[in-house]
């Protein structure tokens, strides 16, 4: 198996063994029975918001070289703009607080957390009745996508590993140097202002928030989850604090348009298709 793979495998099971804990933990095995029973409604009411983003999703893949070729060249040359206003805070956090422990931990968070992080909110909200938290979840992430992608094409800057490099220690990549494989395959280095990982984790926690009532058990593991990627994206010396402060903003917008996008008056107070798989009566993604 080539290291790609292996890592790759290796996501897919921490990943895969958290969910099933999370789901029993958190969604609870009753929930869990009701939610397969009406399942494939559930998938048909939110089935507009999921192609949404997979839309979204498709299309930064696809345009993502192109679109950083035209940020090189027309984008707003931020790096030295980003550097003379918070100088080298991120050098501060790594030289005040780096620690083989903490490197490890920021490191397994950076990319095994931050993977399940995004991954549990759609297998616990589609366990609900009603699929309106699902596909505000969705739809917030396309969102979060799509402007962080218009933004990362208008504004050309690199990270502070790139500029401080005697100063910032690109310590992900010295820690788990096979991560730069994955990395380069869905990222580029001047892909930095937002900081994406805060912006789509500031998302998660927020919704976490937002359904306390839900799944209390949730609300605290995903806010230090959440929380612990912010930081991990300073202290591995990825982004900016200016990144980071711009996530968080676009998370919190995302989150509110999302609300606005959807509206709970048109969702289904119970999805009725069966195990069959029928269509439900009412159309729940009308506005998705």
């Amino acid at each position: 198996m080539t290291p790609f793979l292996s890592l790759l495998a290796s996501i897919v099971a921490w990943v895969g063994t958290m969910l099933a804990v999370a789901s029993v933990a958190v969604i609870g095995p009753a929930r869990l029975r009701d939610a397969w029973t009406g399942l494939r409604a559930r998938l048909w009411d939110a089935r507009r918001a999921a192609g949404t983003l997979c839309a979204v999703l498709l299309a930064s893949a696809i345009g993502r070289s192109s679109l950083q070729a035209v940020s090189e060249l027309f984008g707003l040359q931020a790096t030295a703009l980003i550097y003379g206003l918070e100088g080298g805070f991120v050098a501060w956090v790594q030289s005040t607080f780096a620690t083989p422990v903490l490197t490890a931990y920021f490191s397994w968070v950076y990319v095994y957390g931050y993977a399940f992080l995004l991954a549990f909110p759609v297998v616990a909200y589609l366990a609900l009745p009603r699929t309106t938290t699902l596909r505000r979840v969705l739809v917030a992430y396309a969102l979060n996508y799509a402007i962080g992608l218009a933004l990362y094409t208008a504004v050309f800057a690199y990270g502070p590993r790139n500029v401080m490099p005697d100063m910032v220690t690109p310590l992900l990549f010295t820690n788990r140097p096979d991560v730069m494989l994955l990395a380069s395959e869905v990222n580029v280095n001047t892909n930095v202002f937002p900081s994406l990982h805060t912006s789509l984790s500031v998302t998660v926690g927020t919704f976490a928030v937002l359904t306390r009532e839900e799944y209390p058990r949730w609300t605290p593991v995903a806010v230090w989850l959440s929380l612990s990627v912010v930081v991990a994206t300073m202290y591995l010396g990825i982004h900016w604090l200016t990144d980071v402060v711009a996530g968080f903003a676009l998370a919190f917008g995302c989150v509110a348009l999302a609300h606005r996008l959807i509206d709970p008056r048109n969702d289904a107070v119970e999805p009725s298709g069966d195990a069959s798989g029928e269509r439900p009566g009412s159309e729940a993604g009308a506005d998705a």
